[in-house]
């Protein structure tokens, strides 16, 4: 039955969608220039309520704008932004949590099953992640490559862009026959994700923010109610979950001492 299902579900992603997509990437960078520069560093800067929902240790995950969901010919951008504050943490112990991706398999199980950094140079990263997902009765495991370059604009603040340069879809994972589909020819439950990620020191800890922007295929309306809730739901879960988990592993971790 699940053989029968994924041949069903089984799309191609178009040249035109993915020009889209860049469309998009390219605009948000544009409208991210003056915080890459310090302006507004923080997204929720000009909010005090959801600052001081945060400092009450709450974790802040909403849609850029309306539901979150662009569409897109031929695909669908999800576009959702998050917040977290760490108390006492320095932002030394925080990137230390963020940059030691082999630990991101412990930090962010069960969705994250492996991580190999492919490159390191500096404060730029090329790692691929083995990723589980998993909604309802739909389930999907991906190998993501993603290039990931940091920048400390100051002792107290450092941004990361992250961008998948190659998403694969994992058939019979974990069997003797597993194998990868080939790019943009799957079930299209991903087929690119990029992140903003901003970290600053301040009020006696760090705060942490995060803009995640996925591409998925687009639903028939036959395919809503399987698809749906991976498509729709899926990608606002994950954010708040991974900033949680972000906060737990830095939380954990041995301090550093002087």
């Amino acid at each position: 039955m699940s053989a029968v299902a994924g041949h069903c579900l089984a799309v191609d992603l178009k040249p035109e969608t993915v020009e889209a997509f860049d469309r998009y990437i390219a605009s948000t960078d544009a409208k991210m220039q003056p915080r890459w520069s310090g302006e507004h560093f923080l997204w929720f800067d000009a909010s005090p309520d959801i600052r001081l929902r945060l400092l009450a240790g709450a974790v802040v995950a909403q849609p850029i704008q309306g539901n979150g969901i662009v569409a897109l010919p031929g695909g669908l951008i999800q576009d959702w932004i998050g917040a977290v504050f760490i108390p006492k943490a320095t932002l030394e112990e925080t990137l230390r949590v963020a940059q030691d991706y082999p630990q991101h398999v412990q930090t962010y199980r069960p969705d994250v099953a492996e991580v190999k950094v492919l490159s390191h140079s500096g404060n730029d990263f090329l790692i691929r992640t083995r990723v589980v997902k998993s909604k309802f009765l739909i389930s999907d495991v991906l190998a993501i490559d993603n290039q990931i370059h940091f920048v400390p604009l100051d002792s107290k603040r450092v941004y990361s862009r992250s961008a998948s340069r190659r998403v694969t879809e994992i058939s019979n994972p974990g069997k003797q026959n597993e194998h990868e589909l080939p790019p943009g020819h799957d079930r299209g439950l991903m087929w690119r994700i990029n992140g903003y990620w901003f970290f600053e020191e301040r009020d006696d800890g760090v705060f942490i923010t995060c803009e995640s922007i996925t591409l998925t295929r687009d639903i028939p309306y036959l395919m809503a109610k399987l698809l749906g809730p991976i498509v729709h739901e899926l990608p606002a879960e994950a954010l708040k979950t991974s900033l949680e988990q972000t906060r737990k592993g830095i939380v954990n971790q041995p301090r550093l001492t002087n």
